[in-house]
């Protein structure tokens, strides 16, 4: 009977773990590409991170440029979590997922936000406040699947 209850919760952490993984955009199991999501509000540049800086929250692996930049990330992830799961934000604002390249990023209102590529960033920074309020809406239903 104890094997039964071991083996449906391990079944149940792993279906768990693989409906929140859809919620962020990994690259190998690691968020933002290995890039440092601190770096983009310290530095205002995307900074790749490196394994041994690296932290695993909700799930999700997340690697820094420095031990500073991981601190940071620890006392306050919510802060500098990317929006969408680190989506492209255009494409959110469109109802879809969409891959990002690490560069094509803006800090709107204290938030990351990514974008498909640099391209996309121009298209995204012309309708940028309607753009978020679209994806902001499209988020929730958006992220389960």
């Amino acid at each position: 009977m104890k094997k039964i209850i071991f083996i449906l919760i391990a079944l149940l952490s792993i279906t768990t773990q693989a409906q929140k993984s859809t919620e962020y955009n990994q690259e190998k199991g690691i968020a933002l590409q290995g890039f440092d999501p601190v770096a983009y509000f310290e530095t205002a540049k995307a900074l790749k991170g490196t394994k041994e800086f690296s932290v695993t929250h909700n799930g999700v692996v997340y690697q820094f440029s420095s031990e500073k930049n991981k601190t940071l990330f620890l006392s306050n992830p919510i802060q500098y979590e990317p929006q969408y799961g680190g989506y492209c934000a255009y494409g959110m604002s469109n109802g879809y997922k969409a891959p990002i390249e690490p560069e094509a990023f803006t800090i709107v209102d204290g938030k990351l936000y990514l974008n498909y590529n640099l391209k996309v960033k121009e298209m995204w920074l012309k309708e940028q406040s309607a753009r978020i309020e679209k994806a902001n809406k499209n988020w929730e239903e958006v992220k389960k699947s």
